[in-house]
C-alpha cells in the first residue's frame, strides 16, 4: 500500500536467528507480578528500575547493548549505547493483565548506525525501539509459522511469544511502515520516526497500542484488543551494521482509555 497506508515488508522466516530472537524476547520475563497499575520506571536514581533487566540472545557473540541511568536536560533519563551490540531492557508482565490502550514515552536519538534497513538481515539494526509481546493463539498463526513456533518452544522449553510488536525509529523507512522482521514474521516494526527527525532533540510519543496491534497483525488477529501481553522492552542494537548508536528514554508509561 502507498500514500498513507502502511508499508508491510515481509520477509522470510530466519530458522537460527529467528528462534534465538524470540527467546530473547522471552527471557525477559523471570517472575510475574499480580497486577500492573503503571509500568516501573525506567531509571531509579542511579540505577535501572525495579523489574527491568539486561537480556541477548542465547550463546551470544557480539556484546550487550548498555543501558545506565543519567540526568539529562533536568529529568531523569535511560542512556541507551550500542556499538556492534545487541540486547533488550526488559520487563515482564503479570500473568492474565491485559494490554492497556495506551502506551508513551519520549526519547532522544543523538547518534544512529549507518546502513539501518529493517528489512534486510544486515541492516536490521535500531538505535532506539520499544516493544510489547503478546500470547496470541497458535491457531491464528499461518500453518508454516505455527510449527517453527512449536519447535522453538519444544527446544527451549519455553512458551515464546506469538506475536511482538515494536516502534522504532527507523532511517530509510517512510514513517508508518509496518515492516516484517528479516529474520520472525511473529516480530514486525512500526516505524515512527527516521532521518527527517532532528537528533539530540526530545519527541513525544503517545501510541494506541490496540489499534496499532491490528495494523500489524491485522492479518492474524481481529479482535478489538490484543491478546494478552507477555513483556515489554526497550532497546538498541548495532550488530548487524556494525556501527553504533546513542539514544535516551524517559517517561515510559502505561495508560487505560479512549482516545484524548
Amino acid at each position: 500500500m502507498t500514500g498513507g497506508a502502511a508499508e508491510r515488508v515481509a520477509r522470510p522466516w530466519g530458522r537460527a536467528h529467528g528462534a534465538a530472537l524470540l527467546l530473547a524476547l522471552f527471557l525477559a520475563a523471570p517472575a510475574a507480578a499480580q497486577g500492573l497499575a503503571v509500568l516501573p520506571r525506567l531509571t531509579e536514581g542511579d540505577a535501572l528500575g525495579p523489574g527491568w533487566r539486561v537480556v541477548g540472545l542465547p550463546q551470544q557473540k557480539p556484546p550487550l547493548t548498555r543501558y545506565a541511568a543519567q540526568r539529562l536536560d533536568g529529568r531523569e533519563v535511560l542512556r541507551v549505547e550500542a556499538d556492534r551490540s545487541y540486547g533488550n531492557l526488559a520487563f515482564d508482565w503479570p500473568a492474565g493483565v491485559s494490554m492497556p490502550q495506551w502506551l508513551s514515552w519520549s526519547w532522544r536519538v543523538d547518534e544512529a548506525p549507518k546502513g539501518v534497513d529493517l528489512a534486510r538481515k544486515e541492516g536490521d539494526d535500531t538505535p532506539a525501539r520499544v516493544c510489547v509481546g503478546f500470547a496470541t493463539p497458535l491457531e491464528r498463526l499461518p500453518f508454516v509459522e505455527r510449527q517453527l513456533l512449536r519447535v522453538g518452544r519444544r527446544m527451549s522449553g519455553l512458551d515464546l511469544p506469538a506475536a511482538t510488536l515494536c516502534w522504532a525509529w527507523g532511517t530509510t523507512e517512510t514513517p508508518g511502515a509496518v515492516v516484517v522482521n528479516p529474520y520472525t514474521a511473529r516480530v514486525r516494526t512500526l516505524v515512527l520516526r527516521g532521518r527527517a527527525d532532528a537528533l539530540g532533540q526530545w519527541h513525544d510519543e503517545r501510541r494506541d497500542v490496540h489499534a496499532d496491534f491490528r495494523l500489524a497483525f491485522g492479518d492474524e488477529w481481529d479482535g478489538a484488543t490484543p491478546p494478552l501481553a507477555i513483556m515489554a522492552l526497550v532497546a538498541a542494537d548495532a550488530d548487524n551494521t556494525g556501527g553504533r548508536s546513542r539514544a535516551y528514554f524517559a517517561g515510559l508509561r502505561i495508560e487505560a482509555g479512549s482516545a484524548p
